[in-house]
């Protein structure tokens, strides 16, 4: 096959930016694999092939060959010679690089500096098995440098990263997969502004992005190394053994990125936009009189700027920039939890995959909707908004009483560009944050993930981990919303990475030790709010408090309802959990009886325990006799203001059991106009 070069964009390294984790984000290799070799290992493959020996030297210059000859299960992505010699030759003569030839002593393969060869042999190595067919469509591959590329088959190619392409594919060695590649494939060390400005087709918002300095707010890669705590495990039965509180020590570089939806000049055309002047003029009539459902402004008495002090951070431009940026870096197939990217607990037929972000315009959110039916099932709007969401007026459905409002700011996945640290995103129209937002988009049951909470876990790269489906150690000091009560050696935070748990999405953060901790809420509108949390009812389940308050203070504190038992039986009275599936009524009798003590049935939009694909008898609101079952926990009914931080604190009560863990899997809130509707009632879903 003919081996194209191609010319890269924004391809340069830079070491200085690119520290190496010496724990990375993907798995490292199962040793329980360890045998004698007797075919080919992806190494031997590399080594006799010709055409590799520039990326054999690289692997070799960092011991990266030796892995490749051991044990493990890896996909590694060789580039030849001639791809390899193209890069070395951009990166010499970069005239943009932070560092003069970003750091290399001359233009050759020695050239380049230690760091620089293991990172370019971390980028090309994932733990993961990436055949040819497992890279159809788009996505994102996850490297042992703890960033992952993207790939793309559209074109009837795969191309990796937007410039390497597979020319030889799926060769199988005894530990792996070997792919051979055209080209290196790119990773840029530019950031965002650098990226944006340098890309003519986005010159307003990026004229913006500056004028406002909220660019440097975008510059933060990293957090450091933090220590981290692994729980020991039993290896007969898998469980944590009574006195194995926890276990290995090791430390983590805790990643930092962010993500960015951005209009195109011409999107911006579209709507009358043809100059910085004309945004600036935009901005001002979006936000100038935005006290009128911006309730943080009104409530801290903050004057909204149309002032020319773009950097005030409530001048109204400033304010339009903010909206359009996130804390973690998300590619386009992980703003939600799609359907068909695991093999477990997938979705109900007509649930749609959804989540919600706190943006950098303070104290305020954006929802990421990806809604079934629409398109080819694969688009994603922010802002959605339809009448009555998460309200029906038909049993056991999601109703007919929905009436399309706004069909919100499509994300035009298929253009995602990077920078350095984060993803950026066109979007298709104008993202604001109007008043349909807090009054309209907000005014529903609003389910909050984990990984949507703690921002930190999509920068660790365990929110694209896959079917991973093991615990994995997270330092204490990770999150930036999360307080700790107590230094206490026995409190360890474990992430149960996507796999056959009880969980929305698949996923959940645990809690281990003598915890006494509090998170903050996301910022939603001023109002009552219903706070549920969602538990799987077992024997080595905790006894804790719950308490809500107005700062991460103890002494603003406040206890939220009394003390939960999460060891409970499902069909103790307390409870009341009845089989709707034999229930005339499907449940809603027992639905009304078990929420007036508090509880509710788990969702109907996911699955039970331990099946692979939906089914309308074991979603976690139906599934029944089995022993597994996800409940839902009332904690109260308490007002919520957008004008102050809301924190969210649990104590354990039984601080002798070290391995009885609290779970946090998803939080809801619930406004109580929506409990209270006279017209409809709450969906199951």
């Amino acid at each position: 096959m003919k081996r194209v070069l191609r010319s890269p964009l924004y391809i340069v390294h830079c070491a200085l930016y690119m520290s190496v984790a010496l724990v990375s984000c993907n798995p490292e290799p199962d040793e329980s694999d360890l045998y004698t070799f007797t075919g080919e290992t992806i190494e031997s493959y590399i080594a006799k092939d010709s055409t590799l020996t520039s990326f054999n030297y690289i692997l070799s210059r960092v011991g990266y060959d030796a892995m490749m000859a051991a044990y493990g299960h890896y996909t590694c992505f060789a580039p030849v010679n001639e791809g390899v010699a193209f890069y070395i030759d951009s990166l010499y003569n970069d005239a943009e690089a932070l560092i003069p030839h970003n750091g290399m002593t001359e233009n050759s393969l020695e050239g380049l500096t230690d760091s620089l060869c293991m990172v370019i042999a971390r980028f090309h190595i994932t733990n993961e098995y990436k055949n040819l067919v497992s890279m159809t469509g788009d996505g994102q591959v996850p490297t042992m440098l703890g960033y992952e590329f993207p790939y793309d088959s559209s074109t009837g190619e795969t191309v990796l990263g937007g410039k390497a392409t597979i020319i030889e594919s799926d060769k199988e060695a005894v530990n792996g997969l070997l792919h051979i590649l055209d080209n290196v494939i790119p990773r840029t060390s530019h950031f965002t502004d650098y990226i944006l400005d340098h890309n003519p087709d986005f010159s307003i918002f990026a004229q913006a992005l500056k004028m406002t300095g909220l660019c440097d707010s975008l510059l933060q890669t990293t957090k450091g190394e933090l220590e981290f705590k692994q729980l020991l495990r039993d290896n007969v039965s898998g469980s944590i053994p009574p006195a194995a509180g926890v276990g290995t020590t090791g430390k983590m570089e805790i990643k930092v990125g962010y993500t960015v939806f951005a209009e195109s000049d011409a999107v911006m055309a579209k709507n009358g936009i043809n100059s910085i002047a004309d945004l600036i003029k935009y901005a001002n009539e979006q936000y100038g009189k935005s006290a009128e459902w911006y309730d943080y402004v009104s409530e801290n008495n903050i004057q909204v700027s149309t002032g020319d002090d773009y950097t005030n951070r409530f001048n109204a431009l400033n304010m339009f920039v903010a909206y359009h940026l996130l804390k973690g870096r998300m590619a386009a197939n992980q703003l939600v939890f799609e359907k068909g990217t695991s093999q477990y607990w997938n979705f109900a037929p007509d649930a749609s995959p959804y989540d919600y972000y706190e943006t950098m315009l303070p104290h305020t959110m954006l929802k990421v909707w990806e809604p079934v039916g629409v398109g080819n099932g694969r688009q994603l709007f922010i802002n959605r908004y339809q009448t009555f969401n998460t309200l029906t007026d038909e049993l056991g459905t999601q109703g007919s009483n929905h009436t399309l409002v706004r069909e919100g700011v499509k994300v035009d996945r298929a253009n995602t560009f990077e920078s350095t640290n984060a993803y950026i995103h066109p979007v298709t129209s104008m993202l604001v944050y109007d008043e349909m937002v807090p009054r309209g988009v907000f005014n529903e049951r609003m389910r909050v993930n984990c990984t949507s909470l703690f921002p930190e876990l999509i920068d660790m790269g365990y929110r694209a981990l896959g079917d991973n489906g093991g615990r994995l150690g997270v330092p204490k000091f990770a999150f930036d919303n999360v307080n700790y009560y107590e230094e206490d050696p026995y409190i360890c935070m474990a992430y149960c990475a996507r796999g056959a748990w009880r969980c929305w999405q698949a996923d959940q953060m645990q809690f281990w030790g003598r915890y006494d901790f509090a998170f903050k809420l996301p910022s939603v509108p001023t109002g009552n709010y219903e706070i549920r949390v969602v538990y799987a009812p077992m024997s080595y389940g905790s006894f804790m408090q719950y308490y809500i308050g107005t700062s991460k203070n103890v002494a603003d504190m406040r206890p939220l309802g009394l003390p939960f038992d999460a060891t409970i039986d499902v069909e103790d009275p307390r409870v009341g959990l009845t089989n709707c599936n034999e229930e005339e009524d499907q449940g809603i009798a027992s639905d009304i009886a078990m929420h007036n003590r508090n509880y509710m049935r788990g969702p109907h939009s996911y699955c039970g325990h331990g099946e692979s694909g939906y089914s309308a008898d074991n979603s976690a609101r139906t599934e029944f006799g089995t022993g597994s079952y996800t409940i839902r926990y009332v904690l109260g009914t308490v007002e919520l203001k957008q004008g102050r931080e809301n924190w969210l604190r649990i104590k354990t009560l039984n601080d002798q059991q070290l391995t009885n863990p609290v779970g946090l899997d998803f939080v809801e809130l619930v406004p109580t106009s929506v409990l209270d509707n006279q017209q409809y009632s709450e969906d199951w879903y």
